[in-house]
């Protein structure tokens, strides 16, 4: 099943600290000098990683993307123009005919360890949208989604026991080579890239690719106009950031109260958010609370938006076991 942390709360009260640690003024860098302050993305990297090499080897892969929502638009920030320069991209998000959220064109980079992973966070972060307000000197403009697809290589002898997902468990009769990205292919002792044999095409033919999504979400906070001073295109900014909040509250509200409809695509935030709130997945918000007494309304509108996400119940994830489909299918 789907996973999505989330750091929720306004302006200053350290969401951003909390998902991505202490970071270097000048470019955005995450310290690691110590440990014990790494936030919950250089964290949550470490322990997909360690996971995984606990399992045999090529039977998983992760691909990782970056973007940003600002302003009610979606930006690739891993994108690379023509000279590989990383730029952000504006992208749209559409639903597929199965009910899945999807982004077009967007850029996932394979990574083998949690150093490759974060270098690639870096990259994006310098291109993330910041403003100073008279709350907080580099207020983040836009909602921050880090997404890790993890791919599991599994034979349908035994699937099922493994991370699922009910649309890639039906690609069959793909060739080996095909079912590895590049970087794997090539380590690959296989002197062949197609499996031409009968042997081959019977164990090729038992493969099967299995997908999940862990999402890493860095708010933008919610705030007081009034107390953060801001104008002209940041005042915008605050506008659209406040209504993708609520479109949040609301997909909360839904689902708690069991509805059947959930306004997802009343935001390109809950839109994009959608396979990974929904369903089966499961979410965690971490509120972040200012300590001053000045922000005690913004502090009960946080604690308000928790109370909603507790609400929230969800019984024990099902195991999807899908048939092995025979030869002559």
């Amino acid at each position: 099943y789907n996973v999505c942390i989330m750091a929720y709360g306004q302006t200053g009260s350290g969401k951003t600290y909390t998902m991505l640690g202490p970071q270097l003024e000048e470019n955005f860098a995450f310290s690691t000098e110590d440990e014990s302050e790494l936030g919950i993305i250089p964290r949550a990297a470490q322990e997909v990683f360690r996971l995984i090499s606990e399992k045999p080897p090529g039977s998983y892969w992760v691909e990782v993307s970056v973007v940003e929502v600002y302003n009610n638009d979606i930006f690739d920030l891993l994108a690379k123009d023509s000279c590989g320069k990383v730029f952000g991209v504006k992208r749209d998000i559409v639903t597929t005919r199965e009910g899945k959220s999807d982004v077009p064109l967007l850029t996932h980079e394979t990574v083998e360890n949690a150093s490759e992973f974060l270098h690639l966070v870096y990259k994006g972060l310098q291109l993330r949208v910041r403003h100073p307000t008279l709350v907080h000197a580099h207020s983040s403009r836009s909602h921050l989604v880090v997404t890790l697809t993890i791919t599991t290589i599994t034979s349908g002898d035994n699937f099922g026991t493994s991370w699922e997902d009910e649309q890639t468990s039906q690609r069959l009769n793909k060739e080996v080579s095909g079912t590895f990205p590049q970087k794997m292919r090539d380590n690959k002792s296989t002197s062949s890239s197609r499996a031409s044999s009968p042997a081959q095409l019977e164990a090729t033919e038992k493969l099967k690719q299995v997908k999940t999504r862990l999402q890493l979400v860095d708010l933008a906070g919610s705030e007081c106009v009034g107390m953060s001073g801001v104008t002209g295109a940041a005042l915008r900014e605050t506008s659209f950031i406040n209504r993708s909040l609520s479109a949040l509250a609301d997909v909360l509200g839904a689902i708690a109260e069991q509805r059947p409809h959930v306004p997802y695509r009343n935001s390109k935030l809950t839109h994009l958010l959608q396979d990974s709130v929904g369903g089966d997945a499961k979410l965690l918000v971490m509120l972040c609370i200012s300590p001053d007494q000045k922000y005690l309304t913004e502090s009960m509108q946080s604690l308000g938006f928790g109370t909603r996400a507790r609400q929230v119940q969800r019984g024990q994830v099902k195991k999807k076991n899908f048939p092995v489909q025979s030869k002559a299918k």
